[in-house]
């Protein structure tokens, strides 16, 4: 089986469940695949959920708020399934876009992409209970985006898991705040999810955060935090320094330093 051709297809596939199903089949059979034939890198042109969702831009889609409501908490859920599905397709795109890597590139990127397709079957399930499906809801095309802003690897890794990812480890825990007045097993459920999805994105960042140090060693770069300040600023610019409720012990423990985490916040603080 040839690895490249068979993530290609994977990011190809407009059905979420085959999709998954693929994405399984290629992380479970990883050491099987021949990576000497390589597939040309696919020139992703727009995203797989694009067959099944609207798209629209980020201020019309449906705000996250009313967690007391049935609507309210299926509009949190739709949000966080189409954050892991379009996950799924950023993990196989870094794993079919960047070759002559060494193979553990490739094995974190499609263990990235399992863990995703996880966490995806795992919102979908709670969307599911409360009567609504993937693709009920308008989303915006962020990740996509900034898939498409970063064709480096040293851009791809500092904007998708140091930036975006990462900035995840910070809005969970909000979210997980905001459901613990409630006290029913739904919201329950829907906490136990994202801290299961907290936990594992973690390493995922920290994943992302080793690709980038090794991008920036083969390049020479010495300064990493003003490499990764200059790549986040090239695709977002004015979004440094700007911080708030930062999760200072997830970001250290995926591979920031203090140093960065200072930077990155609003406010002083010290994370020492």
């Amino acid at each position: 089986m040839e690895f490249f051709q068979s993530v290609i297809t994977a990011l190809q596939c407009v059905d979420p469940h085959q999709k998954i199903e693929q994405c399984s089949k290629i992380y479970k059979n990883f050491a099987r695949y021949d990576f000497a034939m390589n597939a040309p890198v696919y020139a992703w042109k727009e995203p797989s959920f694009t067959a099944f969702c609207t798209v629209v831009d980020p201020q019309k889609v449906p705000r996250r708020k009313r967690f007391d409501t049935k609507e309210g908490r299926a509009i949190l859920l739709h949000a966080i399934a189409h954050i892991e599905y379009s996950a799924i397709d950023l993990a196989l795109d870094a794993a079919q876009r960047f070759r002559n890597l060494p193979q553990k590139f490739y094995s974190d990127w499609i263990k990235v992409a399992y863990d995703e397709c996880r966490h995806f079957l795992m919102i979908e399930r709670l969307l599911h209970e409360l009567g609504y499906r993937y693709g009920d809801f308008p989303v915006h095309s962020g990740l996509y985006d900034a898939a498409k802003a970063t064709p480096t690897l040293i851009g791809r890794m500092s904007v998708v898991p140091r930036y975006l990812e990462a900035n995840g480890l910070d809005a969970n825990p909000k979210i997980i705040q905001k459901l613990a007045p409630f006290k029913d097993p739904f919201a329950q459920k829907i906490r136990e999810a994202l801290n299961i999805i907290l936990q594992e994105e973690i390493d995922h960042v920290k994943r992302g955060d080793y690709w980038f140090r090794w991008a920036c060693k083969v390049d020479g770069i010495d300064d990493l935090i003003a490499e990764y300040m200059k790549q986040v600023e090239r695709v977002y610019p004015g979004t440094l320094h700007s911080k708030k409720d930062l999760n200072i012990a997830a970001r250290k423990a995926a591979g920031f330093v203090c140093e960065e985490i200072e930077l990155l916040a609003k406010d002083k603080i010290s994370c020492k």
